[in-house]
């Protein structure tokens, strides 16, 4: 059996991680295992989670993605 890709999600806007949440829901071999309203908050869910895939905005709060 195959391991689904683990992805994390790290955007600002509320409606692009929802979004991105709704469509994942359609590819089984896709979990989410968090998402980050900012990029402080990615990197600890990054340290935490270990994800395979992070989705980054590049203009977030407190962090960028280019930082991040």
């Amino acid at each position: 059996m195959v391991q689904p890709i683990r992805v994390l999600i790290a955007d600002d806007s509320v409606r692009t991680r929802d979004g991105l949440r709704v469509f994942f829901a359609t590819c089984p071999q896709v979990t989410i295992v968090g998402e980050a309203p900012d990029g402080q908050e990615a990197l600890r869910l990054v340290a935490l989670y270990r994800p395979d895939v992070v989705l980054l905005d590049l203009h977030m709060p407190l962090l960028d993605g280019f930082q991040v």
